[in-house]
């Protein structure tokens, strides 16, 4: 029987009672499929779902052959070998103990048929980047990346009929990702990734899009994707022009049947006044006349009720692709304006320096001079360092050595997007960024940023993922004295497609410079970036080709 995932009126909610999947009926077969759809439609409770992490409240998911589960959010046990937590521990142990003359059936059991699973694990970490991870290394000496490689290598190592990938390119660099990329697209079973990688579904055989409990299936990668969505939304757009031109028209007619009717009544009213009529045949035309009238009038209404169904059905059929649109002229720098002074990024700062002899070379940036309205994308490995340095520039750490200079206001949006303050509103909380504004303009503004009406009155910790970015990105760019010098850290890192489009509307409308750390090249691209910088994992800062 063929690898399979079948989902059948599948409905799941949360202990309080909230709903997340209502009546999901789908199938996912060998191939590559991505999984997307808006934060918080359900796509990461779908897998923990087919992993059997959780149990649907009613409903079934079926999955033909074993699984291999990579969540979102891993954790580990650090002080487990990389052995362990590639689940060959055992085997290893029963090798070494059959090597040292060991010949019980207790030893030949648990090896198995993986006589070579040490060097099968070698190979995969090898083609995984990570050739410099020892089996009997500790966990808690990994990097974040290699940790989620390590993970991965697991489960490729585990070889299942089906894998579940949860995000598995956030907190990746790019050499990760791009061997990453390579495992995926050789993989032979069923895989079913949730991702925001452009470049990752790029790979895939279907895209999967969740929304409102429903998965609706398109076949070939993200770009294919988009094509068939584009001509349906405009499909969908000429319907409801359709439709809206015939409620206009029904309501036209609805009209027009009225004003003649009122003429006919009046005409009525002055015949019956003349006295030309015998009351009995004046009253008999009165009630033929309101019977007639009321008979049109009800006919009318129906086909205007059913005009504005159909308007109503087209409408829905549209799809909610809403844009950011704002004006932010307070943020502009001239090109001749030097906003950012960093001085001593020679490496000396960074532990890593150890690795190499001290001191700039010639193609190392000791110096880093932001002018105007420069857009700089700061690119490099996972441990490089690029959090602590924006973290320095933004004036949040101190590093040896390093001298930071801004001239302007400036806004830091961390990795977390934890700028705001759970226990007010998004009003509330642009207010705080922002105390010399009006309360008009406070929500002029957020409606530019989708908080129109009582959305702005929302307590953030009740936002879910795409509003608390957009909350947070509203709070930063709407805030007195207005940002003139953006630094923005792994922005696009959880966020669903829509919110990433979001995202880069928000900085094409900003006026400012912007230093963006970053390992999502298409989102980068996006960006329209003026210069792209390297940071090593030794500390050397240095310029590089786009990428």
């Amino acid at each position: 029987m063929p690898s399979a995932i079948v989902i059948a009126d599948l409905s799941f909610s949360w202990p309080d009672g909230t709903p997340a999947l209502s009546g999901l009926n789908a199938a996912f077969s060998p191939g590559r499929t991505g999984l997307i759809g808006v934060n918080g439609s359900g796509k990461s409770t779908l897998l923990r779902l087919a992993a059997g992490r959780l149990r649907p409240g009613s409903g079934t998911v079926t999955v033909s052959g074993d699984v291999g589960y990579l969540p979102q959010d891993l954790t580990f046990d650090t002080g487990a070998t990389v052995a362990s937590l590639l689940g060959i521990a055992a085997a290893r142990d029963a090798l070494r103990a059959i090597e040292a003359g060991d010949t019980s059936d207790e030893a030949y059991s648990t090896v198995g048929d993986d006589w070579d699973v040490e060097d099968r694990a070698r190979a995969w970490l090898d083609r995984l980047g990570l050739t410099g991870v020892g089996l009997d290394d500790r966990v808690g000496r990994l990097s974040g990346g290699e940790a989620v490689m390590t993970a991965l290598t697991a489960l490729f190592l585990r070889r299942p009929e089906v894998i579940l990938l949860d995000e598995p390119t956030n907190n990746l660099d790019l050499d990760a990702r791009r061997r990453l990329y390579a495992a995926v697209a050789a993989w032979p079973g069923v895989m079913v990734v949730v991702s925001h990688d452009r470049e990752l579904l790029g790979l895939v055989d279907q895209i999967a899009e969740l929304s409102g409990s429903t998965l609706r299936m398109y076949g070939g990668n993200l770009e294919d994707y988009e094509a068939q969505r584009s001509a349906e939304q405009a499909t969908a757009e000429r319907a409801v022009s359709a439709a809206a031109a015939e409620v206009r028209r029904e309501r036209r007619d609805l009209v027009d049947s009225q004003v003649k009717q009122a003429r006919r009544d009046r005409a009525g009213r002055q015949a019956a006044a003349s006295g030309g009529l015998p009351r009995i045949v004046a009253h008999a035309r009165k009630r033929a006349a309101q019977e007639t009238a009321g008979r049109s009038r009800e006919l009318h209404l129906e086909r205007l009720e059913a005009a504005t169904a159909r308007l109503r059905e087209a409408e829905d059929a549209v799809r909610d692709d809403a844009e950011i649109r704002i004006d932010l002229p307070d943020t502009a720098v001239p090109a001749g304006r030097t906003v950012l002074t960093a001085t001593g990024l020679d490496g000396s700062w960074h532990p890593g320096q150890t690795e190499r002899e001290a001191g700039a070379e010639p193609d190392v940036l000791a110096e880093l001079i932001v002018h105007g309205p420069e857009r700089i994308a700061l690119t490099g490995p996972n441990g490089a360092g690029k959090t602590t340095l924006l973290r320095a520039i933004a004036g949040l750490a101190d590093l040896p050595g390093v001298g930071v200079r801004r001239q302007g206001a400036f806004g830091y949006l961390p990795q977390r997007l934890d700028i705001l303050d759970e226990s007010l509103t998004v009003a509330e909380n642009v207010r705080a960024a922002a105390p010399g504004a009006s309360v008009n303009d406070v929500r002029a503004g957020l409606a530019r940023f989708l908080f129109r009406g009582a959305r702005a009155d929302q307590v953030a910790s009740t936002l879910s993922g795409g509003e608390r970015f957009r909350a947070a990105a509203a709070a930063l760019l709407l805030a007195q004295p207005p940002p003139q010098l953006l630094l923005l850290d792994e922005p696009t890192n959880s966020l669903d497609m829509a919110s990433v489009r979001q995202l880069a509307q928000a900085l094409d409308c900003y006026r400012g410079a912007v230093i963006i750390a970053s390992h999502d090249v298409p989102f980068l691209r996006s960006c329209g970036i003026t210069r792209w910088l390297r940071l090593d994992r030794t500390g050397r800062l240095t310029t590089i080709d786009p990428l």
